[in-house]
């Protein structure tokens, strides 16, 4: 048999549909699962693609099937089970042989591993997939953080397998060592953002409005068709209109309202936080994740206050028009926040990220995929913008989105409806677009309780206030 292209451990969903589409697409792949047994079963079920695909029981087994230098795809649990295979792969490696972490690590887990490689012959990449089972079994996003040497000996492979969007390849290196991690954490963080603005939305049209999911169903697909046009707009429709097959209810009222979360929506919020980025509307996302955790408090709360929530009136129509301009304005408001973050890990961790490029990558494949992603690349291909906000295209379309997001907002407010994160995409809008703000009393109230100091106006330097001997030192 020839030998595989590349190879791959860990057989679970993703990296088995991972596996599949490599082979389909023309690589042969060799393949090795820590359960052997679940090796051959998978070799078993390639039916039409068995012979581009060479199973093999020990690690030894897989280093000796792919042609060197050797790329291999680690597809395991992120975190210590990484290391481990990495321990393994090091044993049986050569030099320039590349292992590639396709799991959501931590960047700062992928910046470490690549160093610990640095010295030892092998190579390290760091690589995010977006777009779930579906989008590994047939083209995800893929963002390549890495050496660009190793990336030329992928390059082939990635391409052929990853998403198009007319005909252009969803795939790029974006830099070295936890580039392509770091990309696909804030990917996360505006995912995080993206869903919980959409549910906020759904709560007003449920509670406020008194629709069924069936009827927000309908919703939701007339808005798939315009502006909003996008995948999570898209199965957001397909998910209410379902019904559960054991009790013949909406689908979705079945489903206990407490979410999960795996942790990149939560390291999104950390770096922008480390990096001075104010990304307020993953930030409110992530803890709308863990307020919803708290259901048992919730159900008590509940009964303590007895305050329940009141039906939003006025014309269904217009409130309707408002609700999809809101939810249009907190995206743009997510994507801004999104891309500032980048920008600043860019400069701060010398990765030069191509952001035109990644709005193209993931204009197709990956879970925020939607139209507007071609008018960031626009707007990034135009010159350099502080903040998309400042694109002009994205000011003429917040200029018409931004009061009917202030709209809802109070509306939703008055209803005892909870919307964190569109009103915190709102005021973060409303924080960016005035000239003058209120921090200067802040920093009076720093300079008299520690001596802190300020900026005038009209001088420059630090200087204090006349506070006297009421300020506490």
């Amino acid at each position: 048999m020839a030998e595989a292209e590349i190879g791959l451990i860990g057989l679970g969903v993703m990296g088995s549909n991972l596996a599949l589409n490599i082979a389909e697409n023309g690589h042969r792949i060799a393949v090795f699962n820590r359960t052997t047994s679940r090796t051959g079963e998978f070799h078993a079920q390639a039916g039409s693609l068995q012979d581009m695909v060479v199973p093999c029981e020990t690690i030894e087994d897989l280093a000796a099937a792919i042609r060197p230098p050797r790329p291999v795809i680690i597809m395991v649990q992120a975190g210590q089970a990484v290391d481990e295979q990495i321990a393994h792969l090091r044993g049986v490696l050569s030099e320039n042989d590349i292992v590639i972490d396709a799991g959501n690590a931590n960047f700062h887990d992928t910046m470490r591993r690549f160093k610990d490689l640095e010295n030892s012959g092998l190579t390290f990449i760091g690589m995010g997939v977006s777009g779930g089972e579906e989008g590994a079994r047939h083209g995800p996003s893929i963002m390549v953080g890495g050496t660009e040497a190793s990336w030329k000996r992928v390059e082939k492979v990635l391409t052929a397998i990853s998403a198009k969007y007319e005909g252009e390849p969803c795939v790029a290196w974006l830099g070295t060592d936890g580039a392509g991690h770091f990309v696909k954490t804030i990917h996360n963080g505006i995912e995080y953002a993206d869903m919980q603005m959409i549910a906020e939305i759904y709560g007003v049209l449920r509670d406020g409005l008194g629709m069924g999911p069936k009827e927000i169903a309908s919703v939701f697909a007339t808005w798939n068709k315009g502006r909003l046009n996008s995948y999570l707009i898209e199965i957001t429709a397909s998910v209410l209109a379902a019904d559960d097959p054991k009790t013949g209810k909406p689908m979705v009222d079945m489903i206990l309202d407490r979410a999960g979360q795996k942790g990149t929506g939560k390291w999104s919020a950390i770096e922008a936080q480390q990096l001075g980025i104010p990304a307020t509307a993953i930030e409110a996302a992530v803890a709308a994740r863990v307020i919803s955790s708290l259901k048992d408090e919730r159900v008590a709360a509940e009964k303590a206050y007895g305050m329940g929530v009141s039906p939003v009136s006025g014309n269904r129509d217009a409130i309707l028009a408002d609700l999809e301009l809101a939810l249009f304005a907190g995206k743009i408001a997510a994507y801004a926040q999104g891309f500032a973050v980048m920008s600043a890990a860019s400069e701060e961790f010398d990765w030069n990220l191509p952001l035109p490029t990644i709005a193209k990558i993931w204009r197709a494949g990956c879970i925020i995929r939607s139209q507007f992603l071609d008018t960031i690349a626009t707007a990034f291909n135009a010159g350099p913008v502080a903040n998309l906000l400042m694109a002009p295209d994205f000011v003429q379309m917040m200029k018409e989105a931004n009061p009917a997001l202030r709209r809802i907002v109070a509306r939703a407010a008055e209803a005892g409806l909870p919307t964190p994160a569109l009103s915190s995409a709102l005021a973060y809008f409303d924080s960016y677009r005035l000239g003058r703000g209120t921090s200067n009393l802040i920093q009076a109230q720093r300079d008299f309780f520690g001596a802190h100091g300020f900026e005038r106006i009209d001088a420059d330097g630090a200087h204090h206030g006349p506070w006297g001997s009421g300020a506490a030192g």
